[in-house]
């Protein structure tokens, strides 16, 4: 048995490496180099092999080699996560990247499923789901190069969790290699399915800790008629608070997205997105992006948005209002808000939360929050932006403007100490969409009760009993 702690023998190398046709196992370290860095560069990767299978029986194979010689697996997708669930953590460790399992299997367009290998870049099910007339809601900004073995391996949310919920409740079937190289056939498209434990459920959110998605039968819906999209500028978090509750009582399931961010947010964005624009003449404390669709006609949905500004304008609870006056100004309303993570990058060193609570209590933890850390930080900028629809707020710190970077960065944990507190006494969660990954392991054993913790760890030995399976990670 391999020692978990010495690299990868070249033995052992070879081995893997003749598990697949030449080209597809890397191990020179320009080759590696994209496969071991990720986009926060907090956690930088350590791996002597990299295998690219492009099978189910060459991902079982490589599975069943690991399991025999104990050897630790990082499955990989499009790399694109936040929290380092997709880093190799030692040269003890190889990764598994999906990429080349990348096949769309089948579109149903009367059943509205569509199934799908592991490894397909989330876009391209976005426009195989659209060539049918119909739509895959999931949306992310990085839906061009992400995977969707990886978004349900993270139980993606995004900007349409309001309407059409996260990666969980879009899919329905689940195919994934087990840590012994057995394959689990869960690629059923029903709808009702009451034969005992939902397995497939226990892989969604599992973050590569249990087995390696290979392929998913995901939902689809409708393509809506009609979309508006509109910013709104208003005072206060508190007015956000009360344009959500009048657009989702005048519109219902037909609010597909509702967006905040304040005004550094959006200043970060004009500075740095390519082609933004302020959307109305005069800045505000805070902005609303709103997106309203209809399955009936584009004027349903424009009068659908209207009112609701119309309304909101009238009882004093937005001060302006622009409505997107092209489908080119609608993508790029959205570009500006999809962009608003990278759009922080230039401005220096962020702390970063990926936080939830109620809906009802998103104001007064953005009060308590800001107060608690310009107590520790003055000066520090606070750039706190999500989806208020379904209580996620991107709570992130930008460094104060001619504060050493490093410095800063390293009052990481003390801020998340203060932040998370204050998210813990509101009854939310300091894992809202990006997982848990390396980066909150530790906080999350902590802090979750012990019987649920007991029984996560209960259930990682039943499908990984030599903990192979991306060690270091959630549990």
């Amino acid at each position: 048995m391999p020692n978990a702690q010495e690299p990868l023998s070249d033995d052992l190398r070879a081995r893997f490496a003749a598990l697949l046709p030449p080209g597809r196992a890397l191990t020179e370290a320009a080759d590696l180099a994209p496969f071991l860095q990720e986009t926060r560069d907090l956690f930088p990767g350590r791996s002597r092999l990299v295998l690219r299978p492009s099978t189910v029986v060459e991902v079982s194979a490589i599975m069943r080699l690991a399991f025999e010689t104990r050897t630790p697996v990082v499955p990989q997708g499009g790399n694109t996560g936040h929290v380092g669930g997709q880093m190799p953590r030692s040269e003890a460790e190889i990764v598994v990247s999906l990429s080349l399992l990348n096949g769309i299997r089948d579109v149903d367009p009367v059943g509205h499923t569509i199934t799908v290998d592991g490894g397909v870049v989330l876009q391209r099910v976005q426009e195989a789901a659209d060539a049918a007339g119909l739509l895959f809601p999931l949306s992310l900004g990085s839906e061009g190069s992400c995977q969707i073995g990886g978004n349900l391996a993270s139980n993606a949310g995004g900007t349409g969790v309001l309407a059409y919920g996260n990666a969980r409740e879009l899919c329905l079937g689940i195919e994934a290699v087990l840590p012994s190289g057995e394959v689990f056939h869960g690629l059923r498209r029903l709808k009702k399915d009451n034969r005992g434990y939902d397995l497939r459920q226990l892989l969604i959110g599992s973050e590569g800790t249990l087995g390696l998605i290979t392929g998913a039968v995901l939902k689809l819906f409708p393509k809506p008629r009609g979309r508006e999209v509109a910013y709104a500028g208003l005072s206060s978090a508190d007015a956000l608070l009360r344009l959500f509750e009048r657009a989702q009582a005048a519109a219902g399931g037909s609010l597909t997205a509702f967006e905040i961010m304040p005004r550094i947010a959006m200043e970060f964005t004009l500075r740095h997105t390519a082609g933004a624009r302020d959307p109305m003449g005069n800045p505000h404390a805070w902005y609303a992006l709103l997106e309203t669709s209809s399955n009936r006609s584009p004027d349903d949905a424009r009068a659908t948005m209207e009112a609701i500004l119309a309304a909101a304008l009238e009882a004093g609870e937005i001060e302006d209002a622009a409505i997107a006056p092209s489908e080119t100004d609608s993508k790029l309303f959205w570009r500006m808000r999809e962009e608003m993570s990278w759009a922080q990058k230039p401005e220096g060193g962020s702390i970063k939360h990926d936080v939830s609570v109620p809906v009802a209590m998103v104001p007064e933890f953005l009060r308590w929050a800001d107060a608690a850390v310009l107590r520790a930080i003055p000066g520090a900028r606070l750039v706190s932006f999500g989806h208020l629809g379904d209580g996620n707020i991107h709570y992130n710190v930008s460094q104060p403007i001619g504060v050493d970077k490093q410095a800063f960065l390293d009052r990481w944990g003390e801020i998340n100490t203060l932040v998370h507190g204050i998210v813990a006494e509101m009854g939310g969660s300091f894992a809202a969409e990006h997982g848990i990954g390396q980066l909150k392991r530790d906080e999350l054993a902590r802090t979750k009760p012990a019987v649920e913790m007991d029984l996560m760890r209960g259930i990682k030995r039943v499908f990984d009993p030599y903990g192979i399976m991306n060690p270091g990670k959630v549990v």
